[in-house]
């Protein structure tokens, strides 16, 4: 099989393999795209929790980025973590000099288990000047929360909360809806043309660990690949809810999903 498409992964590093650049990769791996990486930040953890955090020095990243598309230029980018001022700093300068068009943006706040993954300073610069050079956000509710300053409990505060990230500058915006204490999931896709919710079935498990990552990556694999933006939203939940529905049970905490269900959506 022949990857269909180059696509540039820049975010942290997950030691139990369930999020981060490893989801990544098995994500864009599993939905038949070539993988590459550059990493922001190693992480010590399990499916406990997040033990530490060590930061990759800024300038590394930026030559990642630079180095890594000189060679292989991608088709797509996809943006995780990123921690600290400094290193928006220097992914936007990179941003600028590879000049891909198509780029994702899951802004990795808040780990699973509860731990803080980005500093206030990070936040601000995110939102004045990264969230317009991508093409589409997909934060969950407490980071839509950190991002537009409002509590979000209902659907109806997803759409508000879509509609003021709209406003800072978010050409497109997807709100997953995992954290809604609702029987459905409700995910909310919004750009300044076009309204969307997506509904599904919710899966009663604790084993969501890189649900996130996991999305993120197959949305942008998906556009890459020439597929809409919505539509690349649509197949890429239809994948994590096929992963969720069938995750591997693994370790004691917040399990990882399974990123080999792709296999039954080759054709899609």
């Amino acid at each position: 099989m022949i990857p269909k498409s180059t696509i540039l992964i820049i975010a942290g590093s997950d030691s139990s393999g369930g999020a981060g650049i490893q989801a990544d990769l098995k994500t864009v791996t599993s939905l038949g795209s070539y993988g590459m990486t550059a990493i922001t930040a190693v992480t010590v953890q399990n499916t406990t929790g997040v033990k530490s955090v060590v930061s990759i020095d800024p300038k590394k990243i930026y030559e990642q980025i630079v180095f890594t598309s000189e060679d292989i230029k991608p088709d797509a980018i996809k943006i995780g973590m990123l921690h600290s001022t400094e290193v928006i700093k220097k992914v936007l300068k990179a941003l600028k000099k590879i000049k891909v068009k198509k780029i994702i943006l899951d802004p990795v706040m808040i780990a699973k288990g509860g731990a803080r993954l980005i500093d206030d300073k990070a936040i601000k610069i995110l939102k004045k000047e990264l969230i317009k050079e991508v093409d589409l956000i997909t934060p969950n509710i407490p980071e839509a929360e950190v991002l537009t300053e409002m509590k979000i409990n209902t659907v109806e505060d997803m759409i508000l909360a879509a509609n003021k990230l709209i406003v800072l500058g978010a050409k497109n915006v997807l709100i997953k809806g995992g954290h809604l204490n609702k029987k459905k999931l409700f995910d909310i896709f919004l750009s300044k043309k076009d309204f969307k919710i997506f509904e599904s079935k919710k899966f009663i498990t604790k084993n969501t660990h890189g649900t996130g990552c996991t999305l993120s990556s197959a949305i942008t694999t998906f556009y890459s690949c020439g597929k809409s933006i919505k539509k690349s939203c649509e197949l890429a939940i239809k994948y994590v809810n096929s992963a969720i529905k069938s995750n591997p049970k693994l370790g004691k905490g917040h399990g990882p999903i399974n990123h080999l269900n792709s296999i039954l959506m080759r054709n899609l």
